[in-house]
Formats: C-alpha cells, sequence, structure tokens
C-alpha cells in the first residue's frame, strides 16, 4: 500500500511539472491609449474571468467606445495563442485584465483677444492575459455543479464503456433533429422556440423522449398529428428499426424564468434591431 501511494504521488509531481513547463498564458499589452483609465476599467470589469468567445460577444453588444480597443487587443492576444504557441481559442480565459493610467496630453486651444485654454487628454496602459484551461482537470463541466441540486440528468441511460461515445453521438442527433423540426414548423412571432430542456430516457426496446417547451400551443395549433410527423422524422434520420421511439411534451408554468428561452428571446430582439436596453428591460419584466 506504501508502494502504491507513494507512486501516485510521483505521478502527480510529474503531472504538476509538466503543466508547469507548458506554456498556457499569453500577454498583450496596449500602450498609451487616448481614454480615461476609469472608462476602460468600466469595460474591464464586464470580461474578467470569461471565455474567449463569450467576451467577444459582449464587447461587441455593449455601447461604450473603449469597447473597440480592447476587442482588438483581445483578438490579437488569440490569433498569437494560436499561431505561435499552438493553443485552441475555444479553451481561452480572461485570466486577468488590468488599466493603468499613463501621461496626460497637454494642449493649448487659442481663444480671442490672445487668450488660451488647456485641452488635457488622459491616456492608458491595458494589460490583457489569456490562459489555456484544457491542460487542467480543474475545470469543471457547468452542469455537474448543478446535478442533484437543482436539476437531473437529461439523458438516462446505461451503456458498455465502448458503445459510450455512440450513446452521446445518438442523443445529439436527436437534439438537433428535434429542434430542426420545430424551427421549421413552429409558428414563431417573437424568435423564440420554447424549448428548455429535452430529456432522453433509454431501454432496452424502447426511447422515450420528453420535451420540455414554454409554449407547446404553438407547435400543435392547427396539427394535432405533428407529434407523430416528429415521430417519423426522428426514426428516419436514425435508423430505428428495432425499436420503438415515444415523444410527448410538457409544459413549463413559467417559460421566460428558463434561462434557455429567456436568451432565445432577448436574441430574437437583437436580431429584428432592437436595442438591447429595451430588449434587457423587456425581458425583466417578463421575468
Amino acid at each position: 500500500m506504501t508502494n502504491m501511494v507513494r507512486n501516485k504521488n510521483k505521478d502527480l509531481e510529474i503531472r504538476k511539472r509538466e503543466k508547469e513547463d507548458i506554456k498556457t498564458e499569453v500577454y498583450a499589452l496596449s500602450q498609451s491609449i487616448s481614454m480615461s483609465a476609469h472608462k476602460a476599467r468600466r469595460v474591464l470589469d464586464q470580461i474578467r474571468g470569461r471565455s474567449y468567445q463569450e467576451t467577444l460577444m459582449i464587447l461587441e453588444l455593449m455601447p461604450y467606445r473603449a469597447c473597440y480597443p480592447i476587442f482588438k487587443l483581445i483578438y490579437s492576444a488569440a490569433a498569437n495563442a494560436k499561431h505561435n504557441m499552438g493553443l485552441n481559442e475555444e479553451y481561452l480565459v480572461i485570466i486577468k485584465a488590468t488599466v493603468n493610467e499613463d501621461t496626460t496630453v497637454k494642449k493649448l486651444k487659442p481663444r480671442a483677444r490672445g487668450r488660451s485654454y488647456p485641452i488635457k487628454r488622459p491616456t492608458c496602459h491595458i494589460t490583457i492575459v489569456l490562459k489555456d484551461i484544457s491542460l487542467y482537470e480543474e475545470s469543471v463541466v457547468e452542469n455537474s455543479i448543478r446535478l442533484a441540486t437543482t436539476q437531473g440528468h437529461h439523458s438516462l441511460w446505461f451503456a458498455q464503456p465502448k458503445n459510450y461515445s455512440k450513446g452521446l453521438q445518438e442523443d445529439q442527433k436527436i437534439r438537433e433533429c428535434i429542434k430542426n423540426y420545430v424551427q421549421k414548423n413552429m409558428r414563431i412571432s417573437s424568435g423564440v422556440e420554447g424549448i428548455a430542456r429535452i430529456e432522453i430516457q433509454k431501454r432496452i426496446d424502447l426511447i422515450q423522449i420528453i420535451i420540455h417547451m414554454g409554449f407547446p400551443k404553438l407547435l400543435v395549433e392547427g396539427k394535432p398529428r405533428r407529434i407523430e410527423e416528429l415521430q417519423m422524422n426522428v426514426q428516419k434520420e436514425l435508423n430505428y428499426v428495432n425499436r420503438k421511439l415515444n415523444i410527448t411534451i410538457t409544459r413549463i408554468t413559467k417559460p421566460y424564468g428558463h434561462p434557455n428561452i429567456l436568451a432565445e428571446f432577448i436574441a430574437g430582439q437583437l436580431r429584428n434591431r432592437v436595442s438591447f436596453r429595451k430588449a434587457i428591460k423587456k425581458a425583466i419584466e417578463l421575468n
């Protein structure tokens, strides 16, 4: 037992050394930006600790002038990480975002009768640090924190280790097929599909699919046999011959209280050229 514990400790030390040897951080510095540190800090506080893709989306939607130089700096740092260090942009996270005051540029603007008044233009330095978290075992899947506390598993089935990956791919195809069918056949007025989650329960000869929707009437309205059509489409795409497929739809009492439906509503409003302030106020009122 003592030898096994020693070997495990040695393996952990080797892994830690390997992680320290591999460079996973990228620095980017932009100097003498014609902007006050206060305005830049207001934007950096919103993106610190977020992923690279989420940060770009936030900077595109925020209306502040400081977003553009920060966007270029983060984009440049991610490009250096990809081309020079071979890191994947999907795993980059902003671990540090700081701004420091620089010198103040002073000018004199001439006025009448030989007078003048000073113009002060503050400048600042912005530092961004990106880190690749793919090598670290401490990274946690989002849903794993909520499981068994606020929500259950979205897929319930058993499989051998060899067939586990095939089962996950099959679940992904089922969810994509259902979402594509809903997009084509549902009467969507506000850009909200209303699908909160899709639960899949697999048995030997039966696959039970439960679709939790906020507005099931929009799908079934006018054609009560759409659920049967959906079952036929899923069976054709996945080639189910020896298995039966059963699809049921359950309604959510407070649809806009679910984050997926609320996010779809805000995204639909932004696509329709509605200002983000109005979209957020409307979402708060619906929630």
